[in-house]
């Protein structure tokens, strides 16, 4: 176990890439089980989801080499019909493991599932996964596993998602590309990470519509071929890094970023008075903001709601929570996809910030409050994350606890922090006698 220790109160300033998208990396690497032929991926995030679901697939029979730090080769050529049991103790490490299902159950027609881990934010439902690959023909037993059951193989069909829920979009994906036949997926995911994946898979041979909006044609195809694909920037991280900059009043380049990934982001944090600029692909946030909300017409309070894309992001929510604390005036935010998302902000206000729980999905902040350094444990990705950025703008020291939830989603953080100017340490966590 480790920690962070933070010496905040100090503007961040420089320059920055991001790191390749967390979110889309995990059904691409999910994706190399289609092909018997060797898959080359680049901008690998090396994050500890990542290695996660590498474990896994090496356990499943894939062979992976890593190229460099962030390039990778796989080749699921050597996989059976039996070994298609996705090990429990590694399937428990990250609620991405059930990505797995889809393009196993195309590929060999059964697949046995353990119940996936990932972030405790709330009530994450596996039954539109379910309902798609049933739709795709398939049968499924659930009891402490879910096996599910394609004899015959899979076949097109049309899928309906009763909520466009990225996984099961992605799962849907990896299931029809390898299922001859036209399939329809209507209601989908449209997100950044979902466009990636069809990318990649229409370079393995599938052709797929609809890229970018909510109804994707799919013509599968019985076999794909290897390819070598580029994974995105990650826009989650972007937007970390944005916040980060006007917590801290630093000047920041964000460089290589797909701007339009970054439209809704920068008008959200623009209404919460973080100002942003293009140059080129670059996002550049001046130093020394005085950061105000704005009101809406009539002088009301602004809402800041998440939604599928492309609304807000969910996993923006605690990071603009942590931004809204230092920017003069009020605002409600409405997380309205997860009940236990916003939970986490009682350590916010034990460093004095000024926010109100309304309910489990809504809060309102008031700033800007001078925060002050404390001892808190990370209980999610977005959230470490949230805290982590307030801590780099809080008075004094802080102790962030159990940061492997942070370093699950974002690489090397403290040292790419540390280039940026922050005071912060990663230290060993003495054990506990009992």
């Amino acid at each position: 176990m480790e920690k962070f220790l933070i010496d905040g109160g100090v503007p961040l300033s420089g320059v920055v890439t991001p790191a390749g998208n967390k979110n889309g990396a995990l059904p691409i690497l999910a994706a190399t089980l289609l092909t018997e032929d060797e898959v080359v991926l680049r901008n690998v995030p090396r994050i500890k989801d990542v290695e996660a679901m590498v474990a896994i697939l090496e356990a499943l029979g894939v062979r992976v080499t890593w190229l460099g730090e962030n390039d990778l080769t796989l080749c699921a050529a050597d996989l059976t019909a039996d070994n298609v049991e996705v090990p429990r103790n590694l399937a428990e490490r990250i609620r991405a493991s059930f990505l797995l299902a889809g393009p196993l159950l195309a590929r060999f027609g059964r697949v046995v599932m353990p119940p996936p881990g990932g972030d405790v934010i709330g009530r994450r439902r596996l039954d539109p996964h379910l309902d798609a690959f049933r739709a795709l023909g398939a049968g499924f037993a659930h009891s402490r596993d879910i096996e599910l059951l394609a004899p015959g193989g899979l076949r097109a069909g049309d899928v309906f998602m009763d909520e466009p829920s990225v996984m099961a979009t992605e799962n849907a994906l990896l299931a029809a590309a390898r299922t001859p036949g036209q399939t329809v997926i209507g209601n989908a995911a449209c997100e950044p990470h979902v466009q990636d994946l069809a990318r990649m898979l229409v370079t393995m041979g599938a052709d797929i519509q609809g890229i970018g909006s909510n109804v994707l044609m799919v013509s599968g195809s019985a076999e794909l071929h290897g390819c070598e694909h580029t994974i995105g920037p990650d826009h989650i991280e972007i937007g970390s890094f944005m916040a980060l900059a006007g917590v801290t009043g630093g000047e920041m380049r964000i460089k290589d970023t797909m701007p339009a990934d970054l439209r809704m982001i920068r008008l959200v944090f623009d209404r919460i008075g973080l100002r942003s600029e293009l140059e080129g692909d670059d996002v550049v946030v001046p130093g020394g903001q005085q950061l105000v909300v704005a009101r809406d017409v009539g002088e009301h309070k602004i809402k800041v709601q998440d939604g599928p894309w492309p609304a807000f992001p969910a996993d923006l929510t605690s990071i603009v929570v942590a931004l809204a604390t230092q920017s003069a005036g009020s605002v409600l935010i409405h997380e309205w996809m997860f009940e236990n998302r916003l939970v986490f902000t009682d350590k916010l206000v034990a460093m004095g910030a000024d926010i109100t729980l309304c309910d489990p999905h809504r809060v309102i902040v008031t700033g800007p409050s001078r925060l002050r350094g404390d001892r808190v444990e990370s209980p999610d990705i977005r959230a470490g994350m949230a805290m982590l950025i307030a801590a780099l703008g809080a008075v004094g020291p802080s102790e962030i606890g159990n940061i492997r939830q942070i370093d699950r989603g974002y690489e090397r953080i403290d040292e790419r922090l540390r280039e940026l100017g922050a005071r912060i340490e990663r230290v060993a966590v003495e054990p506990v006698a009992i």
